[in-house]
C-alpha cells in the first residue's frame, strides 16, 4: 500500500467511527408504556439531526475518497491537512447532540417560537454552521495544497485545469457563514437547509479533471 492508501485507509476508519456514533445519540425512551408512539415522536429532532448529520459525513467520505483516489504520494503539509480535516469529522456527533438535545427548548411558548426556536435553539444551530464552515476552509487547504505544485498527484490529473476548480471546492467557504447567520433567525429552518446543502453536494460531485491516456503502441501490446 503506498502513502496515499495509507492515509486514505486511516481517515476511512475515522470517518467509519463518527458516523457511527451518531446513532448513540438516539436514545429509547424510557417507562414510556402506552405513550411509547408519543414519546418517539417527541425525539424528531435527534432524527432530524442523525439524518442530516449523516449526509454530511458519509458526502465529506465520497469527496475525501474521490480527491485522494487522484493522490499518489502525500507530504507532511498534507498529513497534517488531512489530520485538522478528520479532527473537525470525528466531532460532529457533538453539535449534533447539541442540536437534538436543544432544538426544540422553548418550543411551546408560541407560533413564532415553533419557526425560530428558543435563543439556546439557535446557538446550538450556529455551532453546528460553525463545524461545516471549518470543514469548508479544510478542504478547501487540501485542495490548494495538492493543486498549488500537482506534484502529489497521479501524473494523469491535469494540473492546471485542477486549479482552475479551487473556486468550485471553496464554495462551501461562502455558503456555510451564512448558514450561521441564519441560524439567529430560524433554527429550525437553517438545520433543514444543512440537509439540502449536503444534498446538493451529494448529486453536485466535482469531477478531478484528467489527461487522456496515451493509447498503447503496437509494440507494446504485441511484444
Amino acid at each position: 500500500m503506498n502513502d496515499s492508501g495509507r492515509v486514505e485507509a486511516f481517515s476511512d476508519g475515522v470517518f467509519a467511527v463518527a458516523i457511527t456514533l451518531l446513532i448513540l445519540e438516539i436514545k429509547v425512551p424510557l417507562n414510556a408504556g402506552d405513550h411509547l408512539w408519543q414519546d418517539l415522536g417527541h425525539q424528531w429532532p435527534s432524527y432530524a439531526a442523525y439524518v442530516v448529520t449523516f449526509l454530511n459525513i458519509g458526502i465529506m467520505w465520497v469527496n475525501h475518497h474521490t480527491v485522494f483516489g487522484f493522490v499518489e504520494r502525500v507530504d507532511r503539509t498534507l498529513l497534517f491537512l488531512n489530520l485538522l480535516l478528520l479532527m473537525g469529522v470525528v466531532a460532529l456527533p457533538w453539535p449534533a447532540a447539541l442540536v437534538a438535545d436543544y432544538l426544540t427548548e422553548g418550543h411551546g411558548s408560541g407560533s413564532v417560537s415553533a419557526w425560530t426556536g428558543s435563543h439556546a435553539a439557535r446557538i446550538a444551530v450556529a455551532i453546528y454552521g460553525s463545524f461545516m464552515v471549518y470543514h469548508g476552509i479544510l478542504f478547501q487547504a487540501v485542495w490548494l495544497h495538492l493543486t498549488r505544485t500537482g506534484n502529489l498527484f497521479y501524473s494523469r490529473v491535469d494540473v492546471e485545469a485542477a486549479r482552475a476548480t479551487r473556486w468550485r471546492f471553496g464554495l462551501g467557504i461562502a455558503i456555510y457563514p451564512t448558514t450561521v447567520a441564519l441560524a439567529f433567525i430560524s433554527a429550525p429552518l437553517t438545520m433543514a437547509l444543512h440537509g439540502v446543502l449536503a444534498l446538493y453536494y451529494a448529486l453536485n460531485q466535482i469531477p478531478v479533471p484528467v489527461v487522456d491516456e496515451p493509447p498503447a503502441s503496437p509494440a507494446a501490446v504485441n511484444p
